[in-house]
């Protein structure tokens, strides 16, 4: 394989990489506001719930029941959790830590973009 060929292998490698991140962002963007957003709610949920005198007089099992948002809520974050939206809103930082995992035995990297970084190659003496 000459130069010229692996230039472009390289290139055509980088292409897909930054295609896919790129494809990857708006859904992790989805799943980040999704994300707040419950996290949010939940916070609301939970401050209204602790400042609620009731609270203390009555079992743990009433107090939720008495504060529906609160519980929806929490169970909400709690299935998104389970549902795997941790990994989901880094879904990007994810692939580009892989592939410069692999692209290290090639003296190469990538950005969190997938573009590619070609590093000087060790002088062997």
């Amino acid at each position: 394989m000459n130069s010229l060929e692996q230039a472009e292998d390289l290139k055509a490698f980088e292409r897909r990489l930054t295609e896919y991140i790129h494809c990857l962002q708006p859904a992790t963007g989805r799943w980040r506001m999704l994300l707040i957003v419950v996290s949010v709610c939940t916070a609301t949920g939970a401050w209204n719930w602790l400042i609620d005198p009731e609270t203390q007089k009555v079992s743990f099992l009433t107090s939720l029941w008495n504060h529906p948002f609160f519980t929806i809520s929490c169970i909400t974050l709690i299935g998104l959790f389970f549902a795997g939206i941790h990994k989901r809103v880094v879904a990007p930082s994810i692939i580009a830590a892989r592939c410069r995992t692999i692209l290290a035995e090639y003296n190469m990297s990538c950005d969190d973009t997938g573009k590619l970084i070609l590093k000087p190659r060790p002088h062997v003496q």
